[in-house]
């Protein structure tokens, strides 16, 4: 059995509720955009905004209603991603007030529909496999495991959006006759546009020259990209500067698309994000070529030539969903966005000493890119920023080592609802394949949300990425097709 060898596992025990002690989780508030303006005023703002986003549509302009095609998130790439269309209804709220809702419907790949909105209630264990399937034991090295130890946590209380459903247009409007949508309020997006087109409407208000305002005003990012439903709770946390450590189970579709939505999002607001993934150091260079090449098929080989993805023990680290995440990283670069990528990992070392080389790592990126915004992605032991593991009491992880030495810091913790994810588990033998885990219904919507106050394993919170699928090895039998799914 090589030395490195990565094992997820999610122990029986504790999500127990315990908000007097933790405090509950809270969320970026969400509140209505009212603009102080008469709707007949902002409406052909809104038209030309949807314009300049770069979207084909189609309108109701009598009943103030513009409905998109569906997009593709990161159209253009070779992942196949999830669909978005978008339906803006204008309101009156009087002769001189007004607002605009937005609302997104969302499609999976496979053209399931996606706009469940649930309250949360998150107070349960997790863990792969049924009986004591995946725990510790073997050979393994104790530090590779995700663990979740018995303990008191914060119980999760909020509602993420607003859904809508049963939202039925005019027969006059666009689509069918009465159509019904079903979809959730994009308050984010609804506060996009306000804040675009606002000074554009208080300027002709006060009979300021638009056309200068509209020369002179500069927005980052590029509009026409989808980057998908927005992550809650991401963007007012996401700032030049923060390093935010993600302790994720590995094997799974969900967290490297979190990355990569998280990414865009944060990107295409103009603000330059450098990802870490937990690769070998031995990586760095393939991994730099590969983000700022054309992609071609050439440059997927030499990605994919390296040992890395041919390992024995395929753990998750991997997978066909990491792989398709660089090149949605690359395919974000290549649309002028300001994405780096670097690898952090070092193998040949054990226990302290390898969380220390990796702190050392990541804190030597850190310190180049001052001005940069770090997602840093890592199996749950290391990004804790107190010492202290079940087998180990006095261990110090790689987070708590970051932690002392980096004030902008936050880390956060795995949460999910059931499925799978491919992973090694410790019986007779290693295996390493598809398993089953446990977790608790919090809805489709991905967020992230911060405690009042650390939990005892050192988290600032959690980040939600729904039900897991297990994703397989993005390398088998010497193949690399894996990272083309399209």
């Amino acid at each position: 059995m090589r030395a490195a060898i990565f094992i997820s596992v999610l122990l029986v025990g504790g999500l127990m509720g315990c908000a007097s002690r933790q405090g509950i989780l809270r969320l970026d508030k969400q509140e209505e955009a009212v603009y102080e303006h008469p709707l007949e005023e902002v409406w052909p703002a809104v038209q030309a905004w949807v314009r300049d986003g770069g979207f084909r549509y189609r309108e109701d302009t009598a009943n103030f209603v513009v409905q998109t095609e569906w997009r593709e998130e990161f159209a253009g790439s070779t992942v196949a991603g999830y669909w978005h269309r978008y339906t803006l209804i204008g309101k009156r709220e009087g002769p001189a007030r007004s607002r605009v809702w937005i609302i997104r419907s969302s499609r999976s790949p496979d053209g399931a529909p996606v706009y469940d909105v649930k309250q949360p209630d998150w107070d349960v264990s997790r863990f792969p496999g049924s009986g004591n399937d995946g725990l510790p034991g073997g050979g393994v090295r104790p530090e590779e495991y995700d663990v979740r130890a018995p303990g008191d946590e914060p119980r999760l209380r909020f509602v993420p959006q607003e859904s809508v459903a049963g939202v039925v247009l005019s027969t006059d409007s666009v689509g069918a006759s009465g159509e019904s949508l079903q979809g959730v309020r994009d308050f984010n997006l609804e506060w996009v546009l306000k804040e675009r087109i606002v000074p554009e409407l208080d300027a002709r208000k006060q009979g300021l020259e638009v056309r200068a305002l509209a020369a002179t005003k500069q927005e980052p990012g590029n509009g026409s990209l989808e980057c998908g439903l927005d992550i809650i709770g991401l963007s007012g946390r996401a700032t030049k500067g923060l390093v935010m450590l993600l302790g994720e189970l590995h094997g799974t579709r969900e967290v490297p698309r979190f990355v990569a939505l998280g990414t865009c999002q944060v990107a295409s607001r103009g603000i330059p994000v450098t990802v870490g993934l937990e690769m070998p150091v031995e990586n760095q260079e393939r991994v730099r070529r590969f983000i700022a090449s054309a992609g071609t098929e050439q440059d997927r080989a030499l990605l994919m030539e390296s040992p890395f993805w041919r390992s024995p023990y395929p753990d998750g680290r991997g997978s066909e969903a990491v792989a398709q995440l660089l090149e949605q990283l690359r395919w974000l670069r290549a649309q002028g966005l300001d994405v780096e990528v670097f690898v952090f990992d070092h193998p040949e070392l054990q226990g302290e000493a390898r969380e220390a080389a990796m702190a050392r790592s990541v804190l030597s990126q850190v310190e180049a890119g001052p001005e940069r915004f770090f997602l840093i992605s890592t199996g749950n032991i290391h990004p804790r920023t107190r010492p202290g593991v079940p087998w180990d009491l006095g261990y110090r992880p790689m987070g708590y080592m970051l932690a002392r030495r980096l004030p902008t810091l936050v880390s956060l913790d795995v949460a999910f609802d059931s499925g799978t994810a491919w992973i090694c588990s410790v019986g007779d033998s290693l295996e390493c394949g598809e398993r089953t885990t446990k977790g608790q219904d919090n809805g489709t919507r991905y967020f992230v949300s911060f405690f009042d106050q650390p939990s005892e394993a050192g988290f600032h919170g959690v980040f939600y990425v729904g039900a897991v699928s297990a994703s397989p090895p993005a390398v088998r039998s010497g193949s690399a097709q894996a990272i083309d799914s399209k």
